[in-house]
This record gives C-alpha cells, sequence and structure tokens, in this order.
C-alpha cells in the first residue's frame, strides 16, 4: 500500500490544507497496481467531506505531533513499512520510507511571527525529518534553493500549487474594496498595508479575510476600530470569498516572505488585478501578471495603490494578464507530476 498522512483532514483549511485537499483529490486509487490509503486519527474529520471519493482509515488514540510520532508510526510497521506521503508539518521523524513536503522555511527566518512551541519544534525537527526522507517536495524554486542551501538536502522537487477550480469570474458588479486574504500572521505585512491605505485620500474600503492561526504569535496590529472603511470579516466559507474576489476591485498582497503564496491566484482567476510582494517566492509565481511593491515600505504600498484605484486601464491590463498567468498552475499537472515521483520510488 501507499499510505497518505490525513491529519490535515483534522485541521482548519488554510495553504498547506488546501494543497493537500486538491492533490489528495486527483490522486487514483491505485499506482502501479499499489493501494492508496489514507491514515488520520481518531475523533472529528472536519475536512472529511472534502474527500468524498478517498478511503481513510481512522487509526490509533491519539492526536496532533503526537499521532505523527507514535500511532501513525505503529501503523506503518504493522504494514510492512509502506511508502507514506507527508503533505505537511514535521511528519514521523525517523520513519525512512517517506515523501515529505516543505512548504516553506519561515520558522527559520521569522521565529518571532510563530508560537515559541511551534518555532521551537519546526527548527529542530524539520531538518531531522527530511534528511530521513526518500525525498522532499517543495512548492517554488525559491524554497528549492533555500531548504538545499540551509538544509543541506540534493533531493528536492518542485510541485506547484494552483488555485481552486471554484474561484472563476462572475462577472460582478466590481465595487470600491480592495481585498486582503490570508491568515492573521505578523508575515502579511497587515500594518503596513494599513498604515499606507490610511495615508490614501480615497473613498475605497480595506477588507481583511482571515483568521488568527494558534501557530502564530499575536499579531499587534494597529488600532483601526474607529475607521469606518477598514472591515476585518474574519475566516469566511470559499462561497462567501468567492464572491469577494468578484466585487472587489484590487487585491493587495504585501508579504514579507511566501513560499508560493495561493490567494493572488485565486483573485486573479476571478478577474481581480493583483498588488503583489516583490520579495521571495511571489515574482516567480506571478512574473508580469502583477504590479510589484516593496513591503517594507508603506511609501511603496502607498504608491501601487494609488496607482490602481486612479488607472482603470492598468486594471483591465493586469485582469487580463491575471487569466493568462493562472494557466501555467494546474491541480492535475501538480498531481500527476506527485505520482510520477511516488513511482519512480516505489519501482
Amino acid at each position: 500500500m501507499i499510505v497518505i498522512n490525513a491529519r490535515f483532514l483534522s485541521q482548519k483549511t488554510t495553504g498547506v490544507q488546501r494543497y493537500a485537499i486538491e492533490i489528495s483529490n486527483r490522486l487514483p486509487k491505485h499506482i502501479n497496481g499499489i493501494k492508496i490509503i489514507f491514515v488520520a486519527p481518531k475523533g472529528n474529520l472536519i475536512n472529511r467531506d472534502k474527500l468524498p471519493n478517498c478511503e481513510i482509515k481512522q487509526f490509533g488514540h491519539f492526536k496532533g505531533h503526537l499521532w505523527e510520532q507514535t500511532d501513525l508510526v505503529h501503523f506503518l510497521k504493522k504494514n510492512n513499512n509502506p511508502i507514506l506521503i507527508n503533505f505537511g508539518g514535521i511528519g514521523p521523524l525517523f520513519y525512512k520510507r517517506k515523501i515529505t513536503y516543505i512548504h516553506d522555511l519561515a520558522f527559520k527566518y521569522f521565529p518571532e511571527t510563530f508560537s515559541y512551541a511551534f518555532q521551537k519544534a519546526y527548527n529542530k525537527f524539520v531538518p531531522i525529518s527530511a534528511k530521513n526522507s526518500i525525498k522532499v517536495i517543495t512548492v517554488s524554486n525559491y524554497v528549492k534553493q533555500d531548504i538545499e542551501e540551509n538544509l543541506g538536502i540534493n533531493n528536492v522537487e518542485v510541485v506547484y500549487c494552483a488555485h481552486t477550480d471554484q474561484f472563476q469570474n462572475l462577472n460582478l458588479k466590481r465595487e470600491k474594496i480592495i481585498l486582503a486574504v490570508s491568515s492573521l500572521d505578523p508575515r502579511k505585512n497587515f500594518n503596513r498595508v494599513i498604515k499606507a491605505f490610511t495615508q490614501l485620500n480615497s473613498d475605497y474600503k480595506l477588507v481583511f479575510v482571515g483568521s488568527k492561526s494558534k501557530s502564530f504569535s499575536s499579531v499587534n496590529l494597529d488600532d483601526v476600530s474607529d475607521h469606518k472603511n477598514i472591515v476585518f470579516t474574519g475566516f469566511l466559507s470559499d462561497n462567501e470569498l468567492l464572491e469577494l474576489y468578484n466585487k472587489a476591485s484590487i487585491f493587495i498582497y504585501a508579504s514579507i516572505f511566501e513560499g508560493f503564496g495561493i490567494p493572488p491566484l485565486e483573485a486573479q482567476a476571478c478577474g481581480c488585478p493583483c498588488i503583489v510582494s516583490n520579495k521571495t517566492s511571489l515574482p516567480e509565481i506571478y512574473k508580469d501578471s502583477v504590479e510589484y511593491c516593496d513591503p517594507f515600505k508603506v511609501e511603496s504600498i502607498k504608491e501601487k495603490l494609488n496607482l490602481l484605484i486612479n488607472n482603470k486601464e492598468l486594471r483591465e491590463s493586469l485582469k487580463a494578464k491575471g487569466f493568462k498567468n493562472i494557466d501555467r498552475f494546474n491541480w492535475n499537472l501538480s498531481a500527476n507530476k506527485l505520482m510520477s515521483i511516488i513511482e519512480k520510488e516505489i519501482d
């Protein structure tokens, strides 16, 4: 058998979980005649319905990291040490017949933006798990180079992300909305976006979509409770988010650090022109289809916001370029690439 660590089904959906769900739904039931089984902890799997056609076995007694290091390993040993696909997190540290995903090394560069326990665990254990893997997969060439240089690993492959098919252009009337979508993580740079927005002479609204993760340290957002044109929605369903992507006139993603960065792809699929940070992996993913800002300079963010607010022709141009850019990324292609990697390892 081929085992997929399905702990992600018990977690709230952010980028890592969405990636795992999209790829999993496109994998066949067998690869080279070998059956694929999803193994998850017992208890409530909040994303169970997102894998309707996959065989899921709940096993063990524990939760979280402890489940991965004990119950999951026990299951693997009981079943003759099959190949394991680990889509995110640390995974079983010393199990060597595994393919491990590392989406980025943000925990290394920005330890202060994670909870103390999270960043300590990841800095200590991710390198161990990676070195005990037959293959490491990541989501951009930027992160591949980062892993090779910092972890001393040369068995790294890139399998890109994509946008979910649900996100598409509905041809709704655009409103005066600047939209930002992500978890409320300090690396997403909301404070500078807010400062830039408050310096604009504009009747646009700035709408933030996302919820705080317990893995991140507290986000010290400026006090904007009295600013009538700044809105925090909290977590939204995909249907609610789809509508906002289609109503917004501008999407802003001034992130300081990204391994890939899915939300601008979702915005582009919905026909919303984007302003994106010029750092880390983002220029690799978005090329000339967006306007770039320096995320460390409030003036740069302000300048780009002003540019798109006042230039309808540019917004239309970026909309067209966005539609072309999303064609470079496809979940089916990514699933096929993962399958080819697995096939080589089970031959």
